[in-house]
């Protein structure tokens, strides 16, 4: 009971220290793991492991291959939940290079690894592309961490968030197949067997994924779940495709759940944002559990095989041989420019899957003397390890030395997806500014999606916004909707994460009664709150622009829109097209030269004899 409850309290905490010091909560958690594990035999009395995973005949959590059965089951869940996050939309610019990423990279770190782990190594041809089968994985679970702490531009987050979910049960797919081959030997048997585990791991696989992916989404829309029913309902399902999937075809689990993810998320369901709130922390449950028992369960003599130059030399090639070579090749010929490139071929930490099944197949081919075995598991977990060190202590300061790294963060965050907030989003849209919308009200979100706009579906209140990769070039903050309180909210929550450039709310009705109340993050104008905005746009639901003369011509403007009403200044644009908010204090604009614009919605100015 206290190695139970104290696997649970010490993954929080590593969890926390993650989050304390902008770290992949895998990095604290193996370290915790190896010091209860095999290094904790070093000090204690009789030498045992403070935690040890597997029942050994005195102590252990798990008896024969229980250990093992929880790991997949847990995997399952993880990549369910990274499914749920997969947007079809995302991959417009770049779906073919991730495309590429897991067929043509997958090939180069397979042969690549597996011949560097022959020759370096001296490992058996089989034993070394099953550990370059374990090692092409990259993953969720490490790659979002880092993600979360580096403003990027999008296309360079969203190939390495889509490689780490796809690519995972593409890695397991390859190490099943090689395992095949070391079980059933080489020749006419295994080309027939690793033809037929192929197809059933496929075949399977999207099957099982697909339709339990309908089936649930059926049940959710008919009201056959009650609402308290839904979290641990879609919990078990994922359980049942992963079970059902994997007795067909073993490891054809991992891409049942993943397709089933995949569907599910890109449908128009209702209470999708609790299930996926609902799984996100059960996933950061699994994973501090997951990678202190994995860690704890590898030997003392296990570290002491691979504790020489050797170790390094692999490691050396796969990082920052392999890897780049991969990401090239992959690359080539796309929209990503060589700094991009360079980037996301720095960046490839392998993570829980790898370290699970490594674990599985290491132990089974132990048990049947195959020769080099016994590397398999702290080879895998030397590079779990660390590329998981390399990427988290390093991919900021490299993001910033090839140039990836956005100085300013240009993009626009509007809190609220109303029409008043669809318009000006679409205004800033056509003038090449990168928009977001967040409404937790979905009519409004499918409003502003049939527009074209991005916009998500979200409870600003919850603290996934915080974790969403997406909006890490986000530097303006727009709080748009007609809830004071929500607006107040998301300035003092969100103000330095997505502000950082200018974070500005709507004056509420109190404010506007008060003249002497003029809040330095209001918004266009102290004299018009939301409703006064929506009454506005209802009667003239556009945007227009006019050439500025001087300062006095401006000045004269923003006068003559108080006055008339109708005429709501939003933006100023620059004769380079850049745009700037006009806040509630709006006359402290000061325009330079000509080529100067006031962006306003509502009526035209009298003045204004050409549309502009």
């Amino acid at each position: 009971m206290l190695e139970l409850a104290g696997i649970i309290i010490l993954g929080i905490i590593a969890q926390w220290v993650a989050w304390r010091f902008k770290l992949p909560a895998i990095l604290p958690l193996i370290l915790i793991g190896l010091l209860v594990g095999p290094i904790s035999t070093l000090y204690t009395e009789d030498g045992s492991k403070l935690i040890e995973p597997i029942w050994n005949g005195d102590k252990g959590l798990f008896p024969g291959e229980g250990l093992y059965y929880f790991v997949s089951l847990a995997i399952s869940v993880i990549l369910f939940e990274g499914g749920l996050t997969l947007k079809r939309a995302e991959i417009s610019n770049v779906g073919p290079v991730i495309t590429k990423l897991i067929t043509i990279g997958t090939v180069v770190t397979f042969f690549g690894a597996g011949v560097a782990a022959h020759y370096i190594f001296g490992l058996s041809w089989q034993i070394s592309f099953l550990f370059s089968g374990l090692i092409i994985v990259t993953g969720p679970t490490v790659i979002t961490p880092i993600l979360r702490n580096i403003p990027l531009k999008k296309d360079v987050s969203t190939v390495l968030k889509w490689e780490g979910i796809l690519i995972d049960p593409i890695g397991a797919l390859v190490a099943v197949l090689v395992f095949e081959f070391i079980s059933v030997g080489e020749g006419q048997a295994f080309t027939q067997t690793a033809l037929v585990e192929f197809g059933k791991i496929i075949l399977f696989g999207t099957t099982f994924g697909f339709t339990f992916a309908h089936a649930l989404a059926f049940a959710i829309k008919r009201d056959f779940i009650p609402h308290y029913l839904l979290n641990v309902v879609s919990l078990s399902t994922v359980l049942l495709v992963y079970v059902e999937s994997d007795l067909f075809a073993h490891e054809s689990g991992l891409l049942a759940v993943v397709v089933m993810g995949m569907v599910l998320g890109n449908m128009n369901l209702p209470n999708l944002k609790e299930l996926l709130y609902f799984k996100e922390s059960l996933s950061v449950l699994l994973i501090s559990i997951l990678f202190i028992l994995l860690a704890a369960n590898i030997n003392i003599s296990d570290m002491e095989l691979i504790y020489n130059w050797d170790t390094v030399a692999l490691f050396a090639v796969i990082v920052f041989i392999i890897r780049p070579l991969g990401v090239f090749l992959s690359a080539h010929g796309s929209n990503l420019k060589f700094n991009e490139k360079l980037f996301i071929g720095w960046v490839g930490p392998r993570g829980i899957v790898a370290a699970g099944i490594a674990s599985l197949f290491g132990s089974k081919l132990i048990l049947r003397g195959e020769p080099g075995a016994e590397y398999i598991t702290p080879l895998v977990f030397m590079i779990v390890l660390g590329t998981v060190l390399l990427n988290a202590t390093t991919a900021r300061i490299f993001a910033k030395l090839v140039g990836v790294f956005l100085k300013k963060s240009e993009g626009i965050l509007i809190i609220g997806a109303s029409k008043l907030s669809r318009l000006i989003a679409n205004y800033l849209r056509k003038n090449n500014r990168h928009v977001v919308l967040i409404d937790n009200n979905q009519t409004n979100v499918d409003k502003a999606k049939k527009l074209g706009l991005e916009a998500i579906t979200a409870n600003i209140f919850s603290d996934t916004l915080a974790d969403n990769i997406e909006l890490n070039d986000m530097g303006y903050l727009m709080a748009l909707t007609g809830n004071s309180d929500i607006n107040k909210f998301a300035i003092d929550k969100f103000q330095k994460q997505f502000g950082e450039n200018g974070a500005f709310r709507l004056v509420n009705t109190e404010e506007v009664n008060d003249p002497q109340n003029n809040p330095k993050e209001g918004l266009f104008s102290h004299t018009d709150d939301f409703i006064k905005l929506m009454d506005t746009v209802r009667k003239y639901p556009a945007i227009h622009e006019i050439d500025l003369k001087d300062k006095e011509h401006y000045d004269k403007l923003i006068d003559t829109s108080q006055e008339e009403g109708d005429i709501i200044p939003v933006f100023t644009k620059h004769p380079n097209g850049s745009i700037e908010i006009i806040p509630a204090n709006s006359k402290d604009f000061q325009p330079k030269g000509e080529g100067f614009k006031l962006v306003y919605l509502g009526k035209r100015f009298a003045e204004e004899k050409e549309p502009a």
